[in-house]
Order: structure tokens, then sequence, then C-alpha cells
């Protein structure tokens, strides 16, 4: 047992002033990802501050539309939310998609957006890796690649982030809700996580002592239509070979308006930019989709062992707004 102290915030502020205290600090919440790490010796907190008890548990609509879900709703509450289940599907499939049922009851929306990589090499303690101890090396790159990532690595870190509840919230335009030692600020979802560069073992831009609180969701465009599909070795508890979040927008049979993420594929929830561009004021064909799919994934570069990602990636692209245009019809 690695021993460590275990305080209890009475309120948000409290929370974050023990973690800028300049210690090693990590905030508890559900722990489905942290107390795993902490078992492994891959975590090694001096202080868990327990964040579990404050009111950051509620879901509400917000006065110009949407919804603000607090940062400790649990997975499996928001998938059966009314409203996320009515106006974003896209959301509510997949939370359903990720872990298991007895996981979804713990884990919390922020812990959800903090979990760490599921990368084989990052919880084994004999191998090198950048992302645990930056510096070490990167015992993926000529290792076993079939997980990790085809676009945005870079020679320090090949690994892909796991949530598919990200994916989501990236393909909505989710913005995030941070308190830290200098007050309230507000993070756009998209921004949230880095990709590797030099410093892996920065996940996201936030610092040690900024907690997140809750995550807004913007009201989508009448008539728009989402869905999360979710390509995995497995049908359940399984992660993302490949995951596309698409909300679509179409209007006399153009493309009015597009989102997409991808999970799977990179350090990060992967907005595919090109893929959006490409496909705006354009007719909703599969060609399009398809010519937009392949737009988006030009400049992958596969590793050894995932190549295949390529074309899974640009079919489930293809396949996921197509039932979304089919919707329409």
């Amino acid at each position: 047992m690695i021993p460590f102290d275990y305080r209890r915030a009475v309120d948000v502020e409290s929370a974050v002033a023990e973690a800028g205290g300049g210690t090693a600090v990590a905030f508890l919440a559900g722990g489905t990802n942290l107390v795993d790490r902490m078992k492994l010796g891959v975590t090694a907190p001096e202080v868990l501050v327990d964040i579990s008890r404050l009111p950051l548990d509620g879901v509400e609509r917000l006065p110009g539309g949407g919804l603000r879900v607090g940062a400790t709703v649990r997975n499996s509450d928001l998938a059966a939310h009314p409203v996320v289940r009515r106006d974003y599907p896209v959301l509510s499939r997949a939370l359903l998609s990720g872990a298991s049922g007895q996981l979804r009851n713990l884990a919390t929306t922020g812990g959800n957006l903090l979990q760490r990589t599921r990368c084989a090499y990052f919880q084994d303690l004999s191998t090198p890796c950048n992302k645990r101890v930056p510096g070490s090396g990167c015992s993926a790159i000529g290792g076993h690649t079939r997980q990790h990532a085809i676009l945005g690595a870079s020679p320090e870190c090949v690994a892909v982030h796991p949530s598919d509840m990200a994916v989501a919230m990236a393909a909505l335009d989710a913005e995030v809700l941070v308190h830290g030692p200098g007050g309230q600020r507000t993070v756009a979802l998209v921004e949230l996580h880095r990709l590797p560069g030099d410093e892996p073992h920065r996940d996201t831009v936030l610092a040690p002592a900024d907690l997140i609180t809750a995550v807004d969701l913007p009201p989508l465009p009448a008539g728009a239509r989402s869905l999360y599909r979710k390509v995995r070795d497995r049908a359940s508890y399984a992660f993302a070979l490949v995951s596309v979040a698409a909300v679509l927008d179409i209007a006399d049979g153009t493309v009015r308006d597009v989102r997409i993420a991808l999970g799977g594929v990179a350090h990060k929830p992967w907005r595919a930019r090109r893929a959006e561009d490409a496909l705006r004021g354009r007719p909703a064909t599969e060609a399009a989709f398809r010519e937009a799919a392949e737009a988006e994934l030009a400049e992958a570069e596969p590793l050894s062992g995932n190549a295949f990602k390529i074309p899974l990636a640009r079919n489930t692209i293809v396949s996921a707004l197509r039932e979304l245009a089919g919707e329409r019809r």
C-alpha cells in the first residue's frame, strides 16, 4: 500500500485550494480510472480531495436553450436523462457504448473527460513511456500498435484518448466550465485535450488545481439529427478502434451544417474539420460523404499494426452520415 492523505471537500473553493497546495493532489469523484491507476502504481497522489459530495450532480436547462451537466453527474444518469435522449441522442448512445453498466453507475462527467489513455505500455511500469515518465521513450513505437493513433501523433507518443463521451461532446461544440485558483473560466471542449507534441504527459490544458464543475451543451439546430457509432473488438466493454460522433443538418437535400468527431484515432477527440468544410453546401449524397471522409484522412499516418484504421474510419464516417441523411427522407 502506498500511503496518501484523504480530504473531503466542503465546497468548490476549498477543493481548489487543497489542490493548489503544491503537493501531488488528485480530485476523486467516481474513481473508476484514478483508483485503477493507483493500484497499478501509474499514479501516486499524496493527497486525494474527495469532491463526490459537492453539489455538482445536476442537469439543468440553460436560459438560451441547451443543457448544463454537472461534473459529478453519473454516466448512467446522463445517458438515461429524458432531455439527453430526446435532444442529444449522440451523447446518450456514446455513454451507453462505454465501459459496463456497473462502471457507468460510478463514472462521472468530469472524470470521464479526464480519464487517461489505456495504452498497455502506459499501464505497464516495466516499460518506458513518455506519458508516464517524460523522456523515458515510447514503447508503443515499434511495439504493438493496433489500438494506437493514426492522426496527430508525435515521435514521443502514439496513444489514443479512450473516452466515448468526450467524442460526442466534441461534435456537440460543448464548453467546459473550470474553477481554478484564478477563478472561473470556460474552455471549449475541442480545446480541452492536447495532442502529444513533445509533452505527452500533459493530457489537457488544465493546471493541476483546475477543477471541472460542469459542461454546457448548446442547443442543436432545429431539424438536425445526431448519432454515435463505435467499432470495437467486442460488443461491450471494449474501447473504440474507431468511433464517429456526427451531427447533420440537411435542407432541401443539401448539407446546411455538419459536425463530425472521431474517437480511437488520436491523442484527443478528433474534430474532423476538413470533412465538415468539404460537406457544407454540398448535396447530402454518399459520394459527397466519401469524398469528405477521404479529405479528412488524407494526412493520416498509420503505424505498422493499424493501417486498417484508415479505411475503417472512412467507412464508419460514410455509414454514420448516410444513416443520418436517411432519417431526413
